[in-house]
This record gives C-alpha cells, structure tokens and sequence, in this order.
C-alpha cells in the first residue's frame, strides 16, 4: 500500500508489536528507523538485521528515548543521514507491560500517574512535533499513532493507562487539524486486547477468553491483526483520511 521507498519512523520497535511493524514496512518496500530504548539496542540491532534481510526495505536501530528532545533530534537526523528524510512516523512506544499489575485509581500514586502520562502522550507528541519539519520539506506525510479500545470501554485497575490512550485520541485530532494544510495526516489505531507477552503480564487467560468472546469474530487478537491499518494509515492510499482512530479489534467495540 503504497510504502515503496518511503522512510518510516517506528517507536517502541524492540517490543512484539512494533517488530510485527518493523518488519511490515520493510517487507513492503520502505526503509524503517527503528528506535526503542537504550535497554534494548542489542534486541532493537538485531531486528533491524532480520528485516533488511531478504526484504525490499532496510532497516537500521537507532537508541532513544521519546521523552528527550535530544534523542528525538538524533532518530531525525539518522532517518535523514540514512534515508534522506522522513515521510512516515508510527507512534508506537508506550507504557503498558510495564505497568507491571491493576490497582485501583485510589492507590495510584502521582508517580505512577505521572510515568504513564509523560510516556505515552507527552513522548507521542515529541515526535510529531521532531518529525514534522522534515515532512514539511517533503510536502507532506503519515503520522498514525496508537492508541486503545480502553479509552472508549474504560478499564478498571489502570485508569492513567486509559486517560493517557483517551489523551492520544485528542491530540491525534488536534495534530490532524493543525498538520492538513502542510499535506500531513494524522490517525490512530485503537487496538483491542491483544493475547501477546505484554497483555498476559496485566491479565489472566479466563480475561483474555472473555473478551475474545465479546467479540463478533469470536477469537483472540493477535499482533499481527493490526499490521493492516497501521500500513494503510501510512500509505499515500490514505491520502485523503486524517483525524480518525480505527478501531481493530474483531468487532468488540462499534463507533
């Protein structure tokens, strides 16, 4: 769909999703900067290797932190460098696994709150803000940030979790209204629960069965159920959506 050549930004790519990503995109043709913490450089190398082999695309890592302006100016600069630009960026990184258990609002502390906001709205809104002078340049681009079903359900025992995916929905339509004149895009993707590592460390079997079962395929979602709308999200096929978050969750929640 469209991604042939592209340069594309993928946060939080050493993590099972944003690999399914990673190696999306360079299936497809594009050529990927991979950034994820300092922690997982030898995950985040190592998957970039596994990408660019036998695909069209390339992929190369590149450590930083979503949160530091400094590192968000080098992950640019690297796109640039490697790839001449940035035409793509998928907001991926968040704060979810480790969240480590579900307590109730009431015994969350403000560090608690704190992390969970900084991370996975303030770090989202950091790389659209570093990412937007070279897609200017370029007359245009894709930015598709994720969010989550939760923000529309609610969730009990992680309610900064749900504020901060709520919180993305926003500024995904703030961004989306402020970036069209300059050609650049802006969606989400609200995944539903997804049966991976980081979904089992939060819940139980019997709680993943039961929202397979709520949903109208009737299954458990899989990573690899969301790599279709992020790629058409990101694609010059989506030329003409911007501010919208796609639900993909089997028909769990209707919007």
């Amino acid at each position: 769909m469209g991604a042939d050549g592209r340069t594309v930004v993928v946060t939080g790519a050493a993590g099972g999703i944003g690999g399914r990503y990673v190696h999306a995109f360079t299936a497809s043709g594009a050529n990927v900067l991979a950034t994820d913490v300092a922690a997982a450089t030898g995950a985040g190398t190592a998957l970039a290797e596994k990408a660019s082999t036998a695909s069209a695309g390339r992929a190369v890592f590149v450590p930083g932190d979503i949160t530091s302006d400094d590192d968000w100016a080098a992950v640019v600069e690297a796109a640039r460098a490697e790839f001449g630009g940035v035409d793509v960026l998928v907001n991926n990184a968040a704060v979810y696994q480790g969240l480590a258990s579900k307590r109730p609002l009431t015994e969350l502390t403000t560090e608690d709150w704190d992390t969970v906001l900084r991370v996975n709205v303030r770090g989202s809104w950091q790389g659209i803000r570093a990412v937007v002078p070279a897609m200017r340049a370029a007359d245009g681009g894709r930015i598709v940030n994720i969010s989550s079903t939760v923000a529309r359900m609610g969730a009990p025992g992680f309610a900064h979790y749900v504020a901060s995916k709520a919180a993305v929905d926003g500024l995904t339509r703030a961004a989306a209204r402020e970036l069209g004149a300059h050609g650049i895009t802006v969606n989400a993707v609200a995944p539903g629960l997804v049966s991976d590592e980081a979904s089992r460390t939060l819940n139980t079997d019997d709680y993943i069965a039961t929202a397979a079962r709520g949903r109208a395929l009737g299954r458990e979602m899989a990573p690899d159920d969301l790599v279709g709308a992020v790629l058409f999200l990101a694609s010059a096929e989506a030329g003409f959506v911007t501010g919208q978050t796609l639900v993909v969750d089997g028909g769990g929640v209707f919007t």
